[in-house]
């Protein structure tokens, strides 16, 4: 537990670990309000399934010029520009006077929730590299936590807190304030520079990362999926007709998710980054045997298994990309997650397709198969490498 205790007792690393934290708490927020959104706006559920695919769109907008922005402004700067402006415009869609309003408004929110996304990884990465330390597993432990915060501190205070946008104002006054106090460690920073001096274009980028954005693209796709599909797994597959049970397996999903994180550093550390991924996936491997189950224990177990198992997935692939010769750490990182972002994206309306062609059992036996592959891809490069 090193990299937490570092985070915790220096705030060269709690800075930019907070605003992980910071990302979540709200998102966390807003999540809160989106039933009270769709009453006010009178709109059904495929109006707001649209509307929050406008906050992905404006995620994937924002990729391809990401690392360009971040290498001009510098790495440090951004991070605080990407969270301040985040939070202030999440207060727009709490008050968007119409549904036209409540896309665009969540359109641009997207765009700068990608720019802080890839900014604290890359500026994480940075620190990394320059401090010869291990955080970046505990700094997804602490978006995690922002979550945490977010929707179950906030849950609590929606009782007392009529109006909607005074509790998303409250937050963000809290998150602006305490990021900039804390951003002063690392506002300085510029980021890693390519040490070709060549403009790197996509295909030049695919080459030393091509196998971690196939790997990204499974895992985060399997996130996605667990996040829309694991109560409805429970429901129709384990045939669980308790609305608070159901929910019990991505409860213990995102438990097992964060406890990982916050673990994964000294793992990484000690074994290594490719040896860290494919423990990660051989333990959702397990996990998703004990899902398709469909024994109820055994399947809320695999599910929090699946969660250990991908929690050091991600933090990994991104120190990698991150360390990549030849890029900076805004490209690396940013080619990287283009593809997880896809991949979180469209899991779930494909995984949706196939229940309905056979079931929903077929859809998490297409999820393990995943995992399978992506050990396979870690194995190889590992063997590449070595």
């Amino acid at each position: 537990m090193n990299s937490l205790q570092l985070i915790l007792t220096k705030s060269r690393y709690l800075g930019p670990a907070w605003v992980f934290a910071s990302l979540n708490i709200m998102t966390g927020t807003w999540v809160l309000y989106i039933p009270k959104i769709k009453e006010k706006l009178n709109i059904d559920d495929a109006q707001l399934g649209i509307a929050l695919f406008c906050f992905a769109l404006g995620t994937l907008t924002a990729i391809p010029f990401s690392s360009k922005l971040i290498k001009r402004i510098g790495v440090g700067k951004m991070t605080l520009i990407g969270i301040i402006m985040y939070s202030i415009l999440f207060l727009v869609p709490l008050i968007a006077p119409s549904y036209i309003m409540l896309c665009l408004s969540l359109y641009i929110v997207g765009i700068f929730g990608c720019l802080t996304d890839i900014s604290m990884n890359a500026l994480v990465s940075d620190i990394e590299q320059k401090d010869n330390v291990h955080f970046m597993s505990a700094s997804h432990g602490f978006f995690s936590l922002g979550g945490v915060i977010g929707a179950g501190i906030g849950s609590f205070l929606i009782e007392y807190i009529k109006v909607p946008v005074t509790h998303m104002a409250f937050a963000m006054i809290f998150v602006i304030i305490t990021n900039v106090i804390l951003a002063k460690v690392y506002l300085t920073i510029q980021g890693k520079k390519e040490s070709n001096t060549k403009k790197s274009k996509p295909f030049e980028l695919m080459k030393p990362l091509f196998g971690f954005t196939i790997i990204a693209f499974l895992i985060m796709g399997s996130e996605g999926a667990i996040e829309h599909w694991s109560k409805l797994y429970l429901q129709d597959i384990v045939s669980v007709t308790s609305e608070k049970i159901s929910g019990f397996g991505f409860v213990a999903f995102s438990a097992m998710m964060t406890l990982g994180r916050f673990f994964g550093d000294a793992v990484s550390k000690r074994f290594g980054s490719f040896v860290i991924i494919i423990g990660g996936c051989l333990i959702s491997i397990l996990g998703f045997i004990a899902v398709l189950s469909a024994q109820l224990l055994i399947t809320i177990i695999g599910f929090g298994l699946v969660g250990l198992g991908f929690s050091v997935v991600i933090p990994e692939l991104f120190r990698l990309a991150g360390r990549a010769k030849g890029i900076s750490s805004a490209e690396g990182i940013s080619f990287v997650a283009g593809f997880g972002y896809l991949g979180f994206l469209l899991s779930p309306p494909v995984l949706g397709f196939i229940s309905k062609l056979e079931s929903l059992k077929l859809s998490f036996t297409v999820l393990l198969i995943a995992s399978c592959i992506a050990m396979i891809i870690t194995l190889f490069l590992n063997r590449k490498r070595g």
